[in-house]
């Protein structure tokens, strides 16, 4: 089984404010039907708010990711299945509750993590 990475930016949600909570609710009945089928590993989104910080290894911190890289920002669910196409079939059911397109990649396999 591997796992999948289930992604959008936050440019991608254009949903009209009086459906706000109906995207919630459905994107939560997502989730907790992923639960329930044993394939959930995380979900979660950003945190906006907080800046990133870049952390070198010699531990000196700066405020800001890397500068030529594009933001990162938006939501994210992490999901252990048994195929691509498996994978492919949750991401719609995302998009749908989120009501917009959904970036799907897969992890690489470390079997020393």
């Amino acid at each position: 089984m591997a796992k999948y990475l289930i992604s959008f930016p936050s440019a991608a949600m254009v949903v009209p404010d009086d459906e706000w909570a109906a995207v919630g609710r459905d994107a939560h009945a997502v989730i907790d039907e992923a639960k329930a089928a044993g394939v959930y590993v995380f979900a979660g989104g950003i945190d906006e708010d907080v800046p990133p910080a870049l952390v070198c290894a010699d531990g000196t911190v700066t405020t800001g990711g890397y500068p030529w890289a594009p933001t990162l920002d938006g939501g994210f669910t992490v999901l252990e299945l048994p195929s691509r196409d498996e994978a492919i079939a949750w991401a719609a059911r995302i998009a749908k509750a989120c009501r917009c397109d959904q970036e799907l990649r897969v992890f690489g396999l470390d079997t020393q993590s």
